[in-house]
């Protein structure tokens, strides 16, 4: 059966509300940290959540891929620049990380698929 990275990212939220109850200094500090990354600056938002998915393609977390496709759909990525983007993550990390890219892809047309 494939994952659903729709289910994914729902079951990691809720985990992650539980840090957030059990350790909020903690989960304020990174979501601090978050935001402060992830604004626009230099970088736009969509170029630094393209950052976020090559690192998370490459370090094959799945809650990763999910989280930042989504955010990505979000933000208007086109198919080009979301493939391109995972062109590089082969390109440097090689076989494995190719079977992660192909994760992406599923993400992606997931959450696209739900947009529409």
């Amino acid at each position: 059966m494939s994952k659903s990275f729709t289910s994914i990212t729902h079951d990691v939220s809720k985990a992650l509300g539980t840090l957030r109850n059990e350790i909020p200094e903690t989960m304020q500090g990174f979501n601090a940290m978050a935001k402060s990354a992830l604004a626009p600056g230099a970088l736009s938002a969509l170029d630094k959540e393209l950052i976020a998915l090559a690192i998370g393609v490459a370090s094959r977390c799945d809650a990763c891929i999910g989280f930042h496709v989504k955010a990505l759909v979000r933000l208007g990525v086109s198919r080009e620049q979301f493939m391109e983007t995972l062109g590089v993550c082969t390109y440097m990390g090689g076989g494995p990380v190719l079977m992660y890219a192909a994760e992406a892809v599923r993400a992606y047309e997931e959450f696209t698929a739900e947009k529409a």
